[in-house]
């Protein structure tokens, strides 16, 4: 139960400040921005995070159910759950996010696939880490 209380936590959290910052590259705002724009930047991140554990509190939830099927086969490792666990996000958010504006192609589906991927990795890493994962019980001898 920990492992969803973590993905529901962590991805809308890193997903909607991703987001926020591909749409803002994609719109070419940081074209001319100076360093006073990054204020502006975290006052819309902070007013939109209602609006992205809204919209990503299902998706992480989904990524860390496959997440908990991936760790309950034995023959595949932390740093492979991870990985699987990444790439399956990063295609999810790319298909979902990557068809938006009139721009397309590679730069656009990197980044929104990146939307995807670092908060998938991240929270899996910290289940690995910090959640206390049962053990196998053995047999008494």
């Amino acid at each position: 139960m920990k492992r969803y209380l973590v993905f529901a936590l962590v991805g809308p959290f890193v997903g909607g400040f991703l987001l926020l910052l591909t749409t803002t590259y994609q719109s070419g705002y940081w074209a001319q921005a100076h360093l006073g724009e990054v204020g502006k930047l975290i006052v819309v991140f902070f007013k939109s995070l209602q609006y992205s554990y809204l919209f990503g509190f299902l998706p992480s939830l989904m990524i860390g159910a496959i997440d908990d099927i991936l760790f309950h086969i034995r023959r595949i490792g932390p740093v492979l759950r991870m990985l699987l666990v990444g790439v399956l996000a990063f295609v999810l958010a790319a298909f979902t996010y990557g068809s938006r504006g009139s721009d397309s192609g590679a730069v656009q589906f990197i980044l929104y696939g990146l939307v995807g991927f670092v908060p998938a990795v991240l929270s899996s890493w910290l289940v690995h880490h910090y959640v206390e994962e049962p053990q196998a019980a053995t047999a008494a001898s």
